[in-house]
């Protein structure tokens, strides 16, 4: 780990953690994966967990190139 890094998963902007879980369970239903009831993710299979992450950060990304894009090359 690079000198001064952090291995903490802390939201740059705090108040985004409620947004990024309901993320989260929304691509969840979207990909038919059942997710855990009791809001602990530790049971759940990597191939599972990597698809939802996964798929996060694809919309992510496709989110970002619109916003860029919307600001006409600025």
């Amino acid at each position: 780990m690079a000198l001064g890094s952090s291995s903490s998963n802390v939201p740059v902007v705090p108040n985004a953690k409620k947004a990024l879980d309901q993320f989260k369970y929304e691509v969840a239903n979207e990909l038919g994966i059942q997710v855990p009831a009791d809001g602990y993710w530790g049971t759940m299979t990597t191939r599972d967990t990597g698809s939802i992450g996964g798929n996060m950060v694809r919309k992510m990304i496709a989110m970002a190139e619109q916003s860029l894009a919307g600001r006409g090359g600025q």
